[in-house]
């Protein structure tokens, strides 16, 4: 039986400019494209020879056709690389929705983000659902941060559950800023990314950015603002109702969490998959549900997502669960 032999494509993308675009910092896209497909890529000046069996060098060709396609129109990044890999091609960012900031202008890097994007600009509550890594929490801080700049809201709040202190935040040590920091951190990291940091500062020292845990929302009236509830998964069914009810003139909640990461105690229900259920009839609403094929971090982590989903139907089946 003759044994499978190695087959090497030629690709000339024709320029040094596309060739380093093709290739990423420090090789890092023909990396993730070697370890895909079990192929080896050798870059030289313009040209990139792929050698491996000859379905993997179909496909990676394949693959590196598509890219080059987007990068004669655009830059591009690793995300796009991931989502040529998942899915055959990367979204074409002409049509996909942006937001944008005086740091820098925010391109969707799937479909559902672009529409969701579209359905924060058109409804006064969103719901943003699904896994970790699809940009629910990132979009909607970016979105909120563009609204604050170009003077359409006086005010950004950011509130999430802290579910770890059981929102008994006074056994915690220090001031209010150091006790809620832990449970905020991943909404700062949204904020500096959009905003230079000393912006940011001055706009927590005047308020034009407040962060707070929800158990701090109780009695408002949040007027002239955007509201971004996070980790709403952790909320009962209670803190829910209490935090749509905070809604005023001239604002816009965005609701964001992960259903399959609720840590509230064994039998609640939690207020994210209430809320869903209870007002996705009502049209002034829009519900935006991600799957793992959105995440648009490490490619691994929607692996990691997909493994996840699939020991949970396991598990659901096992008579010891």
């Amino acid at each position: 039986m003759a044994k499978n032999k190695n087959t090497t494509l030629t690709l000339d993308v024709g320029t040094m400019k596309l060739a380093q675009m093709l290739a990423g910092p420090h090789h890092a896209h023909i990396n993730g494209l070697e370890e895909e497909f079990g192929v080896i890529i050798r870059d030289e000046s313009t040209i990139f020879k792929i050698t491996g069996s000859a379905k993997a060098v179909q496909e990676t060709g394949l693959a590196m056709k598509a890219l080059l396609d987007i990068a004669r129109r655009r830059d591009f990044d690793l995300s796009d690389v991931n989502s040529v890999l998942r899915h055959g091609e990367a979204p074409n960012k002409g049509g996909m929705a942006q937001i944008v900031t005086r740091k820098k202008t925010l391109t969707a890097k799937t479909v559902a983000q672009s529409e969701y994007i579209r359905a924060i600009e058109k409804h006064d509550l969103i719901f943003g659902v699904g896994p970790a890594g699809t940009g629910k929490t990132y979009l909607a801080a970016a979105y909120a941060v563009s609204q604050l700049e170009a003077g359409k809201v006086d005010r950004i709040i950011l509130t999430r559950p802290a579910v770890e202190a059981g929102e008994k935040l006074g056994y915690l040590p220090g001031d209010l800023k150091e006790k809620v920091d832990p449970y905020l951190r991943p909404i700062y990291d949204a904020l500096h990314d959009t905003m230079q940091p000393e912006k940011i500062e001055k706009a927590l020292e005047s308020g034009a950015i407040e962060i707070a845990p929800l158990a701090f929302m109780r009695g408002r009236t949040l007027a002239n603002a955007i509201v971004l509830v996070d980790e709403a998964q952790n909320t009962t069914g209670m803190q829910m109702k209490m935090a749509l009810t905070r809604l005023g003139d001239n604002s816009k909640m965005i609701v964001t969490g992960d259903p399959s990461q609720i840590d509230l105690p064994h039998g609640a229900i939690s207020g994210l998959r209430e809320a869903v259920t209870i007002l996705k009839n009502v049209p002034e609403v829009a519900i935006m549900t991600f799957s793992n094929k959105d995440v648009v971090r490490h490619k691994l982590v929607g692996k990691i997502v997909e493994a996840y989903d699939r020991a949970k139907n396991i598990y659901a089946k096992s008579p010891d669960a």
